[in-house]
C-alpha cells in the first residue's frame, strides 16, 4: 500500500510539472506612478537637499577648484539638486494655475543642475558657474512665485 502511495503522489508530482520542487514565486515588484505620495516636506527637501548643496557648490565654484576631488563633489552636489527636481515633480501645489508654474520650475531646476553636473564632469569652471547662477535664477523665480523669502545669491561676498 506505501508502494502505490508513493507513485500515486510521485505521479502527480510529475503531472503537475514538478511543482513541490519550484520557488516559491517573488513578491510582486512596486510600479512607479507619477502619482506616489510624498513622504517629507517641502521645506525639510530645501534644508536638507538644496540649501546645503547650492551652499556647497557656491564654495567649490567661488575659484576654479584644483583637483579632481573637488570636481566630482561638485558633480554629486549638481546631480543631488538635479533629483531633487525630480522630487518636486511628485508634490504639485493643489491648484491646476499653481501646478503649471511649480512643474515649470522643478523641470528647470533639474535641467540647469543636470547641466551643472556635466559641466563639473568636463571640469569646465566657466560652464559650471553659468549653469549655478541660472539654477539660482530659476530657484528665484519660483520662490518669487510662491511667496517664499529667501534668495538664492551662489556668488555673493559674504
Amino acid at each position: 500500500m506505501t508502494r502505490i502511495r508513493f507513485w500515486g503522489f510521485a505521479a502527480v508530482v510529475l503531472i503537475s510539472g514538478g511543482g513541490l520542487w519550484q520557488v516559491q514565486s517573488q513578491p510582486a515588484k512596486p510600479k512607479f506612478s507619477t502619482r506616489m505620495e510624498p513622504v517629507a516636506e517641502t521645506k525639510l527637501l530645501m534644508e536638507g537637499i538644496a540649501d546645503p548643496n547650492a551652499r556647497g557648490l557656491a564654495q567649490l565654484l567661488a575659484d576654479k577648484p584644483r583637483d579632481a576631488e573637488a570636481w566630482v563633489f561638485a558633480r554629486g552636489q549638481a546631480l543631488l539638486l538635479a533629483e531633487l527636481g525630480n522630487l518636486l515633480l511628485l508634490r504639485p501645489p493643489k491648484t491646476r494655475a499653481a501646478e503649471d508654474a511649480w512643474m515649470t520650475y522643478a523641470a528647470e531646476l533639474r535641467g540647469h543642475a543636470t547641466t551643472l553636473a556635466r559641466a563639473a564632469a568636463a571640469k569646465d569652471y566657466l560652464a559650471a558657474r553659468g549653469a549655478l547662477a541660472e539654477l539660482a535664477n530659476t530657484c528665484n523665480r519660483c520662490h518669487q512665485t510662491f511667496r517664499v523669502a529667501i534668495r538664492i545669491n551662489p556668488f555673493a561676498e559674504e
